[in-house]
């Protein structure tokens, strides 16, 4: 399979198999997605997907929103952080925690999705996508459990399963190993750098200064698939 670099960077979507107008998965990734679901099927649990491929523009559009105060960037206590008065790089390692540069979402590529289960929530609930919700007595305990169990024999692993001093611990997130490590391979500095070369990416100019360690420990610094 070759790898093209708008796939990498989620500036296309030909490798997408849509389930719907909003939620859609790399095609190779349905036949092992939908085995694991039947799986947790057959113990009474259902499992759903939240979030997959997200394309290049609506990162950035969450990235920019961030960086402007239109969205709010909490800390990795969930605590919302007041950015007036931060320098742009600090404003950059706050949104990191959470959110991925455009170019460099692991969602691009379609191998990687946040997960729930459909039937968890009680009338009136609402999914968050926070911790509490798949730890202890959380709606999502449950299946979060079978799925530490379980998932890596069908080819998934949960690459942000606690904090490395980058991306905060996602229970929520799940990757396709054998697809994820193909697309992780193929992002390089030179590709993001020049995939973000003439985008209105707020904070440009530190951004780029930064690629190759933001790189180092925001995409790569994550927890790996174990063989065997």
């Amino acid at each position: 399979m070759t790898i093209e670099l708008a796939q990498i960077t989620g500036k296309s979507d030909k490798h997408i198999h849509w389930f719907s107008q909003s939620t859609g998965i790399h095609h190779e990734v349905v036949e092992p997605w939908n085995k694991l679901c039947y799986a947790a099927k057959k113990q009474g649990l259902n499992l759903s997907i939240a979030s997959g491929f997200r394309s290049f523009d609506r990162q950035l559009s969450i990235w920019n929103r961030k960086f402007t105060g239109q969205l709010t960037i909490k800390d990795i206590d969930n605590i919302i952080i007041d950015i007036k008065g931060l320098e742009e790089a600090e404003i950059i390692k706050a949104i990191l925690t959470f959110s991925a540069l455009p170019g460099a979402s692991r969602h691009h590529w379609g191998t990687d999705l946040d997960f729930y289960d459909n039937s968890a929530l009680s009338n009136g609930q609402t999914l968050q996508l926070e911790a509490w919700e798949y730890q202890n007595k959380g709606p999502f305990a449950e299946i979060t459990h079978w799925l530490k169990q379980n998932a890596q024999e069908y080819g998934f692993y949960f690459p942000y399963d606690k904090y490395r001093g980058g991306i905060a611990a996602e229970p929520w997130h799940l990757s396709y190993f054998p697809l994820a490590e193909k697309f992780e391979k193929e992002l390089t500095i030179n590709t993001l750098s020049n995939c973000l070369k003439h985008i209105d990416l707020k904070g440009k100019k530190q951004v780029i200064e930064q690629i190759e360690s933001i790189l180092t420990q925001y995409v790569f610094n994550i927890g790996r698939y174990h063989h065997g």
